[in-house]
């Protein structure tokens, strides 16, 4: 099953409120998408930590060959 684009943010925002988000379907099919992510709290952390943050909040989705959304190409970043 499909994911939709505001899911996703719905997931991230949950863990990260502040957060900058932006998420692009990439091949327009609801299971291939590119997230950038830029909150405060990746400040001090590299970019593993940041992203495990990030697939955490995901809460499982992206888990297994079931998983509701199959790719999401993820970049995080302190702000500037």
């Amino acid at each position: 099953m499909a994911m939709q684009a505001n899911d996703i943010e719905n997931l991230i925002r949950a863990s990260f409120p502040d957060a900058k988000i932006t998420i692009t379907d990439l091949a327009g099919d609801g299971n291939h998408y590119a997230a950038e992510v830029i909150d405060a709290s990746f400040k001090g952390l590299n970019r593993v930590q940041q992203q495990r943050a990030v697939y955490a909040a995901l809460k499982g989705k992206m888990d297994g060959p079931s998983g509701e959304l199959h790719a999401l190409a993820l970049t995080t970043k302190a702000p500037a």
